[in-house]
């Protein structure tokens, strides 16, 4: 049964300014309303904010360093395959010479698209599309095994959609935002050198394929639910699946060994395998093909396809303007070797005073997460005891990792050749390493983050955290800010990531990273009971032009909650000022958005939006009523018995 909360969110629209806002009508409002009423988002961006600004700042420190390394006015870094990041930015930024090429440096390429004759030719020419730039009509990756994290297994799936998610065909935007796609691939195809009447030809096929993968494919809220990939199916099993197409053949020639199982992380996609791939589809497959391939590699070409490739991307963000030139030179190389990068930045911009300050606060932290276990009056002491070791078998990694991954290696920049042909060529590379990888065990050391990013993240299946330098700064965290500030900012992200290990997907996995339900049945029921209040008090919630799916988001928002639940008490027990925490919480959230960004975030995103993120957890803090003095007739009042605790 769903529950009605009094107020959630508090009293105002958090997506509009209200510079007499009180923090215990609004604390987002409060905190952000003078910024909100004279921020302006630039017009290459989607938004602007705390985050959107910590990111430019980011890029624009590392792009002025490109630029003079590239320039030679700064010494080359003595870090392994750097100079090959660099070699790729020169590549990049020569629009000189993109712009004479034109469409030259795609068509042997895309001639092995329009080449194919009929379903036969596909079947027998599918490995080796899979190994080339291009997108097929369904998908394998290799990861960790769920339930054994030591070994790498074999995972399958269905493509992405054009549009950014399958509920967004259900919405009034869907005719505009496909007519817009198909103005825009018609009008590449043609740049490309096809007919135009071929050419719409091509991408009427395309758009009538993509609409039967849209009734199959997963919906974002349906990927929320991470416990549900894993669906192991035996080798022969799988291959029952296809009768049209030779799945076997196929596998036989891409992968390194013959697997015993695939893990289906979409069961329905693989039921309706034989009603997409088949002969009376042939025609439909190789338009959406075509149209993947020319829409992703129409960036790497010259200025003006740049510009043709951009209407659609515009209609889903909003975005009015192109990144600069410059800028996309410096994105595509930090792309292509982001770890590389990300090392360059930390050894840079990251001290270790700071690093050992940050690991302080950690272990802070995780001393607190450990009590508030312990002190839980609803966990049994069989599952309290299991919570505690999987806590404390959590592997920390801050600010960049002590080793570049073997794949940097292998990466290999020509700069004789076209920056298209360097990308694919990378990507042919990219898809042999990841197959290979199931000749290897799982190497725990890998980072899934970069150095230079400004984000952090939990892996359930190594049971690890990752803190870039990239966020690792201010307003989250400055040594020389107050310790109440820092906890509301980094602090609350420290929270929020070691509060993942025990969301509604994190808990189903143990300390080894595999997935094992150590939970007692009793325990598991109120749990979910608590997740369904998570669910409840932020579904439909109303964010300028669109509704939050609760179910969508609940995963995220439970880390928001256990991690500002942990963070307080540890701000608490350090003296600090919880004034200051609450607020830079509140600032850390800080952002303004373009309305059709906010409508693909909520169909696309399982992270709620950012404003919407701060009040809803704030409320549910008892020192927050005791630090602002909140009364019941104060619009963030939240009664007692409606405020949530999960962790």
């Amino acid at each position: 049964m769903k529950r009605y909360f009094t107020v959630r969110g508090g009293a105002g629209d958090v997506s509009k300014p209200d510079l007499n806002a009180k923090p215990q009508d609004n604390l987002y409002l409060a905190v952000n309303s003078e910024w909100l009423s004279k921020a302006e988002i630039p017009a290459d961006k989607t938004s602007a904010g705390v985050n959107s600004e910590l990111d430019q700042k980011i890029e624009d420190r590392v792009m002025k360093d490109f630029a003079d390394i590239a320039a030679g006015k700064e010494k080359m870094p003595e870090i392994k395959d750097f100079d090959k990041a660099v070699i790729l930015y020169k590549i990049a930024k020569d629009f000189a010479k993109r712009d004479a090429e034109k469409a030259n440096p795609i068509q042997k390429d895309l001639q092995k698209l329009i080449s194919l004759n009929n379903f036969n030719d596909f079947k027998q020419k599918a490995a080796d599309l899979f190994m080339g730039p291009y997108a097929l009509p369904f998908v394998f990756d290799v990861d960790a095994d769920m339930k054994n994290t030591d070994v790498n297994v074999l995972h399958f799936g269905g493509p992405s959609t054009f549009l950014p998610d399958t509920t967004t065909y259900q919405t009034a935007d869907a005719k505009q935002l496909l007519d817009t796609l198909q103005d825009q691939s018609i009008n590449l195809l043609t740049m490309s050198g096809i007919g135009k009447s071929e050419a719409r030809v091509y991408v009427e096929s395309a758009l009538a394929f993509d609409q039967k993968l849209a009734k199959v494919v997963k919906s974002t809220e349906e990927w929320s639910d991470y416990a549900a990939i894993y669906n192991p199916v035996t080798y022969a099993d799988f291959i029952k699946k296809f009768k049209s197409f030779d799945m076997a053949d196929f596998m036989d020639s891409i992968l390194p060994v013959k697997p015993d199982r695939i893990i289906v992380m979409e069961p329905r996609f693989l039921n309706h395998a034989e009603e997409l791939l088949n002969e009376g589809n042939f025609a439909e497959i190789k338009g959406w093909m075509l149209v993947k391939y020319i829409n992703s590699v129409a960036k790497l070409l010259s200025q003006d396809f740049r510009e043709a490739a951009f209407p659609f991307g515009q209609a889903v963000t909003g975005t009015p303007q192109l990144p600069s030139q410059i800028k996309q030179a410096y994105r595509l190389a930090n792309g292509a070797f982001d770890e590389v990068v990300g090392i360059f930045y930390g050894q840079k911009y990251f001290g270790a005073k700071a690093k050992k300050d940050v690991e302080d606060m950690i272990q802070r932290m995780l001393k607190v997460y450990e009590e508030r276990i312990n002190a839980n009056k609803w966990l049994s002491a069989e599952t309290k005891k299991k919570a505690v070791i999987k806590l404390k078998a959590l592997v920390l990694k801050i600010g960049y990792p002590d080793k570049i991954e073997e794949i940097f290696d292998l990466l290999q920049v020509d700069p004789k050749k076209s920056l298209y042909e360097n990308e694919a060529a990378m990507s042919t590379v990219r898809t042999k390493y990841m197959l290979n990888k199931l000749t290897k065990p799982v190497d725990r050391s890998v980072w899934l983050m970069p150095g230079n990013l400004n984000n952090a993240c939990y892996d359930p299946q190594r049971n690890d955290l990752t803190f870039p330098a990239g966020i690792l700064q201010a307003p989250f965290y400055d040594i020389n800010q107050s310790r109440g500030a820092n906890y509301g900012g980094i602090g609350a992200t420290i929270g929020h990531e070691v509060s993942h290990a025990f969301d509604n997907s994190g808990a189903k996995f143990d300390e080894h990273g595999n997935m094992n339900n150590w939970w007692t049945d009793k325990d598991f029921a109120e749990f979910n009971k608590r997740v369904g209040q998570m669910v409840d008090i932020f579904d439909g919630l109303q964010y300028g032009p669109a509704k939050i799916n609760g179910k969508q988001v609940v995963g995220e928002n439970i880390a928001d909650l256990a991690g500002l639940a942990c963070v307080v008490q540890t701000g608490e027990n350090d003296g600090a000022d919880l004034k200051d925490l609450f607020e830079n919480y509140a600032r850390s959230w800080m952002q303004k958005q373009r309305p059709e960004a906010i409508k693909t975030e909520v169909q696309t995103d399982v992270h709620a939006p950012q404003p919407t993120r701060v009040n809803i957890p704030v409320q549910c803090q008892n020192a927050f009523y005791d630090v602002f003095n909140v009364k019941p007739t104060d619009g963030m009042w939240l009664d007692p018995e409606e405020r949530i605790t999960i962790w």
